[in-house]
């Protein structure tokens, strides 16, 4: 017989066992069942954790913050727009290094209070800039909700990184769309190089806060 003791379960396991299997079957195909079984545990043992899926994903989405916060270095001396750019950046690919990331994030509520450390910098690098509390709560949601919103229609088309879902040949899109030339030119720019996307609109946006609320 086996000597050899199992890991005894607890919220981290289940945690980095949920975040695995999410890159494997998306966010409808994972189970509270698929973790148990992973696990090698009976599904209601997962319980003693976490009282439901939802109490599960808003722990998912809290590692996800830790994990984005532990590769995003924020320098002291960053500037307000450098600071609204490296969060959102890091934010955006934290999200990309998981199936549906930003379908799991958004909506979800952390737990415990350690993002607040980094919210307390953020907001007071932006106070000290000139902004209100209130301006800057609306700056740094604005972007938040950019980035959120722009990944997940991303991961619509691309669900990981080298991953294209079917129906996103832009030159087939073209094609079809040939009766509309200017439509059928922008599959390129909606569909293609996500990358610059991302940047352009976060860039716009930036300039946006600067011009709306009178600051360099």
């Amino acid at each position: 017989m086996s000597t050899e003791r199992r890991a005894p379960l607890d919220r981290n396991r289940v945690v980095d066992t949920a975040l695995r299997l999410l890159n494997e079957a998306g966010l409808e195909g994972l189970t509270l069942r698929a973790i148990a079984r992973e696990l090698d545990v009976k599904a209601p043992a997962l319980y003693w954790h976490f009282k439901d899926k939802q109490a599960l994903l808003d722990e998912m989405a809290t590692e996800m913050y830790r994990r984005m916060v532990a590769d995003t270095a924020l320098d002291p001396a960053d500037t307000w727009r450098e600071r609204l750019l490296k969060i959102n950046r890091g934010l955006r690919t934290a999200l990309l290094g998981y199936r549906d990331g930003a379908k799991v994030f958004s909506g979800s509520r952390f737990t415990g209070t350690g993002h607040a450390l980094e919210l307390e910098a953020n907001l007071r690098l932006l106070t000290e800039a000139g902004l209100t509390l209130a301006q800057a709560v609306d700056a740094g949601r604005t972007a938040h909700m950019y980035t959120l919103g722009f990944v997940t229609e991303e991961q619509g088309v691309q669900p990981l990184p080298g991953e294209r879902r079917e129906g996103y040949d832009v030159d087939e899109r073209a094609r079809r769309l040939a009766g509309s030339p200017l439509a059928a030119e922008a599959g390129k720019l909606l569909f293609d190089d996500y990358d610059r996307q991302f940047e352009e609109g976060l860039a716009l946006l930036v300039a946006g806060v600067g011009a709306r609320y009178g600051i360099n």
